[in-house]
């Protein structure tokens, strides 16, 4: 996505952190993004320099590259209200890991810590930010959701995007059986194990095949194409897309694994 601002004159001034998925391989996801925060009321500013969250760096043990990528992350983004990122994923490494990254420095602790504070994925900060409960979007489909471990473990995200759901007109939410069990993808994880990852997700696309849904939902990218690449391989006709394009209504693009 290119450099924006979208602008509602009186709400909060967000920075959107992208992600590189979405930046990569499902732009529609940061257009989705942009809807719901202006539907919102937020002025929402898209930094033309961001990068990657340093997360690879941070999950193979290359800290010193994670704590360079981190250091710019943060001087792009710590002047805005706040910072939001469509996935649970990149959300946790900017909240969580990187005042590990700084821990003891005089310098760079407090303002890792104060930029921490400023950070949230996409749905938690609709619901628990900005107090959103409806969206005007209309979906007819059946769908289930797959809690993606980062969203769900590190930052509470679990009951936020099934309310907000509920409010799609036209969509029945069907829950997924062990809803909450990692996909096998975890990052790095499925490069380093990819057969434990791929009996993994191999028992996710029978248990979202068993729910008799149309449509997967999920709010980190890495965890959707994982799935729906599974999915494809094993001839199951299910649609897979991020809860951002439901929510926004957007659902006019292809599913992920679609042209776009």
């Amino acid at each position: 996505m290119s450099e924006a601002t979208l602008e509602s004159r009186d709400g909060p001034r967000v920075g959107l952190f992208v992600t590189c998925l979405v930046d990569s391989f499902r732009p529609s996801v940061g257009f989705a993004t942009v809807k719901l925060l202006k539907d919102a009321g937020c002025r929402v500013e898209i930094p033309r320099l961001q990068t990657c969250c340093g997360q690879p760096a941070y999950n193979s043990g290359d800290r010193a590259d994670a704590r360079t990528i981190a250091e710019q992350v943060i001087e792009l983004f710590e002047d805005y209200e706040y910072v939001v990122a469509p996935s649970g994923s990149c959300a946790g490494m900017l909240k969580k890991h990187y005042p590990e990254l700084f821990a003891g420095d005089a310098a760079w602790e407090p303002r890792a810590d104060a930029f921490s504070a400023k950070v949230h994925e996409l749905v938690g900060f609709l619901s628990d930010v900005l107090g959103v409960t409806q969206v005007g979007a209309r979906v007819e489909t059946r769908a289930t959701y797959h809690d993606a471990c980062s969203g769900l473990r590190e930052l509470g995200i679990k009951a936020q995007p099934r309310r907000l759901l509920e409010s799609v007109e036209g969509l029945t939410l069907v829950e997924l059986k062990d809803a909450e069990v990692c996909c096998g993808f975890g990052g790095t994880f499925c490069v380093k194990y990819p057969d434990i990852s791929n009996a993994m997700v191999g028992k996710k696309a029978k248990a979202v095949a068993a729910t008799g849904a149309d449509l997967l939902l999920a709010g980190d990218l890495g965890c959707l194409m994982n799935m729906d690449g599974k999915l494809k391989r094993e001839g199951i006709a299910v649609e897979v897309r991020h809860v951002a394009e439901v929510l926004a209504g957007m659902t006019d693009s292809p599913p992920i694994g679609g042209r776009l």
